[in-house]
């Protein structure tokens, strides 16, 4: 059984010993991490490595960044989504265990209509033709991170308010469905297909976590090959309610690999 999971943290040197502690805790074989922000040079490699995982990790400062941990060795590693052309550190691929990973921080869009909602469109058209290309690898995928994206009303406390709202707007759904169109399974909808309160990201304003105010914006997104032997996912919320945690909540998934 193989153990994945994704995490927005949010600041890693802010949420450094949190991370240290989780991992210890939940003991995940393969970790997406999104908006490290820090450095490559400054990465905390000596503390994770002590837990035995080895790392992979595209950062800059203060904005962005994603990373990889694994339990086994890691291979053919792109930083940067192929053919988007941009200095921005959120996308990074890697095989590990023979299986091929990728971290993946969509553009949050600021506003819909806005110069950045455009850039985030054209991101995610630009990772469906990279996810197209690589279906034809015929090998077992696994895309996690930080989507920014709400797939259906079914993902919002109150759909109402966030009606053509960023996360929610019909164009960035379209994007989102894409994805699972060509072939990609949601992993964590495919274990809860009914629950309603199924959220990843409470905002810290507004006591939004104290009153369940979420929305699933972190997915992961699995191949054929990877979603055959999915034997469940789930929000780990317990460390949502710890003092100075990401406003997101790791997304845990099993494979039976």
């Amino acid at each position: 059984m193989l153990i994945f999971a994704t995490w927005n943290v949010n600041s890693l040197r802010v949420r450094l010993p949190l991370l240290l502690a989780w991992l210890n805790e939940a003991r995940p074989d393969i970790v997406l991490l999104q908006e490290t922000k820090v450095t490559d040079d400054q990465f905390p490699c000596e503390e994770i490595e002590n837990l035995k995982y080895n790392i992979t990790f595209y950062g800059q400062k203060t904005y962005n960044g994603v990373a990889i941990l694994s339990k086994f060795p890691i291979e053919d590693i792109t930083r940067g989504l192929p053919g988007f052309q941009d200095d921005q550190s959120r996308y990074l691929e890697v095989v590990t265990h023979g299986i091929r990973v990728a971290s993946v921080y969509v553009p949050n869009g600021s506003a819909v209509e806005s110069d950045k909602y455009i850039y985030k469109i054209n991101f995610l058209r630009r990772l469906y033709s990279h996810v197209k290309t690589l279906l034809t690898y015929d090998e077992a995928l696994v895309l996690g991170g930080d989507f920014n994206i709400a797939p259906t009303d079914q993902d919002v406390y109150d759909p109402h308010k966030w009606h053509e709202q960023i996360l929610c707007s019909t164009a960035e759904r379209e994007q989102y469905r894409s994805l699972v169109y060509l072939g990609m399974s949601d992993a964590l909808r495919a274990s809860h297909p009914l629950e309603k309160e199924l959220y990843t990201w409470w905002d810290y304003r507004a006591g939004a976590w104290q009153n369940n105010c979420g929305l699933r914006i972190d997915h992961f997104l699995l191949s054929p090959q990877a979603a055959d032997h999915l034997k469940e996912a789930f929000v780990d919320k317990t460390i949502r309610g710890i003092e100075k945690s990401s406003d997101h909540a790791p997304v845990v998934c099993r494979l039976d690999l």
